[in-house]
């Protein structure tokens, strides 16, 4: 017999965020709106903590979960911020980043033939997850319903599929910048509980909303829902790989097992930063946020008058925009020519799933003056074709 590897990575493709980005930034001059990374450094308080934890020889194993001081800290935050109670001894677990806390739950949760439902665009992660994990993903195209999940795509979705075990959220939503208000969670969520499944909500974005203040759906459907947060996007530690897992005692038994085989523990160093991080650093969080919100009030005027459709943007960093008629719909070409002609690269909004076509993704985590710069060459450039 012939030397195979897994067939299941037949289906998955190099990533096309970095293959553009990559891209663009051949390009000399050119502004990258590709990548959503925070431009700011993490706050000074957390360095210290992790310098601190250094010069204490804090290089040995943490426990699986992750250290009892970042977990009580995460319950302590996500009191606070979110009404939410979890125990930290458990109910919690420090992943990864929350990429690994992603694959973790698919781990857990997923039979072979498990359908999960998710709404699109979306992250490509959650599928390759699912995928990965011998499960089936139900796309929904949302660009209907402004880019959001709601009862009446669930039902349909729930009539047409018969092994459907889980529906990914995501909000404030990378791509779109869309999120829910408290009122549409709790009509999604009367419809979730006509049905026997879990919820997996993605909520790393939950800092950095304009407007009204992030709801957990947790808070309304806790017995069913697994929570995804972590330090890279409200605190810029991407880098740091600090992810939180959440969910009712009697499932996370399964997941800690699960998080168990893939990586043991996560990094003890990293575990102390976070610590500190979400202890004390609300006032650069809300730095930040304020931040991104005059970046996108910048942004979304000058896209609007270059002649693009840019739905609400309530949350994260992304402006999820349609292209200007006189462009066809071509989003892959649209955004070659931007970014070799205009010199600003952006994302094809194909590449996020059915409901993207004809759109771009741009993130606005830049210097607000390389935004306004960007701004500027966009609207030059169309108006000159």
């Amino acid at each position: 017999m012939a030397l195979t590897t897994n067939e299941l990575f037949s289906r998955i493709k190099p990533s096309q965020i970095r293959e553009f980005d990559e891209l663009f930034r051949s390009v000399e001059g050119c502004i990258p709106m590709t990548i959503g990374e925070p431009d700011f450094d993490m706050p000074e308080n957390v360095k210290r903590a992790a310098i601190k934890a250094i010069e204490d020889n804090a290089s040995h194993y943490a426990h699986t979960s992750g250290e009892i001081g970042v977990r009580k800290a995460v319950s302590e935050f996500l009191e606070k911020q979110y009404n939410l109670h979890y125990d930290p001894e458990t109910e919690i677990v420090m992943t990864v980043g929350a990429t690994e806390g992603l694959f973790a739950a698919a781990f857990g949760l997923l039979n072979p033939g498990d359908q999960v439902i998710i709404p699109s665009p979306y992250f490509p992660l959650y599928s390759y997850a699912v995928e990965l994990n011998r499960g089936e993903c139900i796309l929904v195209d949302t660009s209907d319903t402004g880019f959001l999940m709601t009862p009446e795509l669930l039902h349909k979705t729930m009539a047409e599929n018969k092994n459907v075990k889980a529906l990914f959220l995501n909000y404030p939503s990378n791509p779109t910048g869309a999120t829910y208000t408290k009122d549409q969670l709790i009509a999604l969520t009367d419809a979730i509980k006509q049905y026997d499944i879990f919820v997996l909500s993605d909520e790393i974005y939950s800092e950095i909303t304009y407007g009204e203040k992030h709801t957990s759906i947790a808070t309304l459907l806790r017995d069913r829902t697994i929570l995804f947060q972590g330090a890279s996007k409200a605190f810029a530690m991407t880098g740091w790989r600090v992810g939180v897992l959440a969910a009712d005692a009697k499932w996370m038994k399964t997941l800690f097992l699960a998080h168990q085989q893939l990586v043991t523990t996560g990094v003890t160093v990293s575990n102390r930063a976070a610590e500190e991080a979400f202890r004390n650093s609300a006032p650069d969080v809300e730095k930040m946020r304020s931040e991104y919100e005059k970046r996108r009030n910048i942004l979304v005027p000058a896209l609007q008058e270059a002649g693009f459709e840019v739905p609400a943007l309530k949350g994260a960093f992304y402006a999820f925009a349609k292209i200007p008629a006189k462009f066809g719909t071509d989003d892959k070409a649209f955004c070659r020519e931007i970014g070799m002609n205009a010199k600003v690269g952006m994302l094809p909004g194909s590449i996020f799933g059915p409901g993207g076509e004809g759109y771009v993704r741009m993130s606005y985590a830049l210097s607000t003056e390389m935004v306004a710069e960007a701004a500027e060459r966009l609207k030059t450039y169309i108006a000159s074709k």
